[in-house]
């Protein structure tokens, strides 16, 4: 799997050491021994049998345990890296119960009286073929999962352990062609320096789980990376995209300094995380965070958050055969204002489609999920996801500071009639005698390139925007963030973006509401200079990253700021303006 950013070998003769150039994917340096995570295929073998209602009970026992696994290893994710990362086996999960599939597997062991393993395997495989022949590159990682949910059914049928390859013993750099997230979350953490893997983008999930366990990591790097010999020295850079094998002696004292300086960096950031991010010249800013249930409310307020930039309130729809009732969602939005106070916390409506699903919607398949009815297209087009959302908010907003956001929002007509929605949940309330919260505030989401040319327009109708630069930059740069392909087109560092970004954050202050980002860039450390500089009013992002960006804000003014994004705003490419602020933002360089 090629990537846009094509693999390069620089091979020493004199000293044998080897740099392979991939993909930056995980901030941070790691240095020591390399592990080759080698799978090891499962062999499935087709036979007949001669008791298919036995064989059927023995496939749903099988399908009970790997549900069993499949809930430890989404229990270990939540706890290691936070909901949204783990949102993965929550789908993993959902497949177990699809029963398009089951309906296959059973009608293969009871009218072809074929076994249960080469049943599931062979289901799971005309079935992700079928995706792969889409030639859509969402539906493609779809059909990777697929095929992994299959084996892990297999090897329960088999038993065969959970994990395909040798257990580490030893402080390692983890190789591999490429990670499943099980792979990825079983590893012992204690024993895993980073990751470099041959194949993937920045979008891959072993990235997006190595950046949530603040993990280096390098992707795409090419296959070579799968002949290097296990226990070679190894140094990964997974802030500049490199692995240097076989490194000499003043290469790995140079990368060892930098890692001390990094390590210094961020525990000096950590100790004034309860501090506020407050410019040389006093501008105050909002340093928030995003989360996606409880657990991640209280790592926020331990991290430094001032409130709640981005509540994915997901996290209440996945894993489970139906849709969340009021009471529920009450209950768990309340536990979460409970936690801050006072402090803001940003709901954001039902946020599914395009690469999230609920397969008990039923909702038709489309060519181009990301281009099709998702978010508050979907909750307008069927009220019944969105009133008892709305209801149950504005329940739980009467003793805290509770906003309410809306998701994908590109016309003004979708923010009026979202807003005569919750006027009619709080008509209904009101009626039953129910108490609710009274001045909420109302803002919606800034990543479709359309909202930011209607940005003036919409400013009026709401009380704030939050810009999420993930989707924006994927629609702008019309670049799939889950095609390995593409991906490195999508980030917010693209002068095309930033750009968007200071004309929504002008339509906004020209229109009297402030704006927040709550995309990945909001969290980026070369990122904050400039998003400060363009006049950004709060700033959200994973909890981890909270005390590094107060320490980035708290030592620059307002007219440095300015200055950097001026000169970012002028530059041809991503990696210029990443440059420009390395070298006029040394604090922001984690190199």
């Amino acid at each position: 799997m090629m990537t846009t950013q094509e693999t390069t070998e620089t091979r020493d003769e004199s000293t044998g050491v080897i740099d392979v150039q991939g993909i930056g994917a995980s901030p941070g340096i790691a240095i020591g021994p390399a592990f080759q995570f080698a799978k090891v295929e499962v062999d499935v073998e087709r036979r007949p049998i001669e008791n298919p209602a036995a064989e059927w009970e023995r496939f749903e026992a099988a399908l009970e345990t790997a549900r069993e696994q499949l809930g430890q290893v989404l229990a270990k994710a939540e706890e290691e890296t936070g909901a949204e990362e783990a949102s993965i086996f929550e789908a993993h999960l959902m497949m177990l119960k699809d029963p398009e599939l089951l309906k296959e597997v059973r009608a293969a062991i009871e009218d072809e009286e074929l076994n249960a393993e080469a049943a599931i395997h062979e289901a799971a495989e005309s079935y992700a073929q079928m995706l792969e022949a889409m030639e859509d590159e969402y539906l493609g990682a779809r059909a990777a999962d697929v095929r992994d949910v299959a084996e892990r059914v297999v090897r329960v049928l088999l038993d065969l352990p959970q994990s395909p390859a040798a257990e580490l013993s030893d402080r390692s750099v983890i190789l591999a062609r490429d990670l499943t997230p099980s792979d990825t979350v079983l590893l012992d953490k204690s024993l895993v320096l980073g990751f470099c893997t041959a194949e993937g983008g920045k979008t891959s999930h072993t990235a997006i789980l190595a950046r949530s366990l603040a993990l280096p990591a390098v992707v795409g790097a090419g296959r070579e990376i799968l002949e290097i010999p296990e226990g070679e020295t190894v140094v990964l850079d997974g802030t500049a995209g490199i692995l240097i094998v076989r490194p000499d002696e003043e290469t790995v004292e140079e990368y060892q300094e930098r890692q001390e300086r990094i390590a210094s960096t961020l525990e000096k950031a950590r100790e004034k995380a309860d501090e506020p991010a407050m410019t040389r010249d006093g501008k105050r800013v909002e340093v928030v965070a995003n989360i996606g249930n409880v657990a991640g409310a209280q790592s926020a307020v331990e991290a430094g958050a001032e409130g709640v930039g981005l509540l994915r309130t997901e996290f209440l729809y996945l894993e489970r055969d139906a849709l969340p009732d009021e009471e529920e969602q009450y209950k768990a939005y309340k536990a979460i204002v409970d936690v801050f106070g006072d402090l803001p916390v940003i709901l954001r409506t039902l946020d599914i489609g395009g690469d999230k699903e609920l397969p008990y919607l039923d909702l038709p398949q489309e060519m181009n999920p990301f281009l099709g009815v998702r978010a508050i297209r979907l909750c307008l087009a069927r009220p019944e996801l969105l009133k008892p959302q709305l209801r149950a908010a504005l329940r739980a907003g009467i003793d805290g500071n509770l906003k309410i956001m809306f998701p994908m929002v590109s016309r003004v007509s979708e923010v009026e009639a979202a807003r005569e929605l919750l006027e009619e949940c709080r008509r209904e309330l009101e009626d039953e005698g129910q108490e609710v919260a009274g001045d909420i505030e109302i803002g919606i989401m800034i990543e479709i390139p359309a909202a930011v040319v209607m940005a003036d327009r919409l400013a009026e109708t709401v009380d704030f925007f939050s810009i999420g630069t993930n989707d924006l930059s994927q629609y702008t740069m019309a670049a799939d963030r889950t095609n390995a392909d593409v991906a490195a087109l999508v980030t917010g560092f693209q002068p095309a973006v930033l750009r968007l970004v200071r004309d929504t954050i002008e339509a906004a202050h020209g229109g009297g509401i402030w704006v927040g980002l709550c995309g990945e860039l909001a969290g980026e450390p070369l990122a904050i200079p400039i998003l400060l500089g363009l006049g950004l009013d709060e700033f959200s992002m994973n909890p981890p990253a909270i005390p590094l960006a107060k320490q980035i804000i708290r030592q620059l003014t307002v007219d440095e700021a300015r200055e950097v994004a001026r000169e970012a705003l002028r530059a041809e490419s991503p990696e210029a303006v990443e440059e420009l602020v390395r070298e006029r933002v040394p604090a922001a360089d984690l190199r």
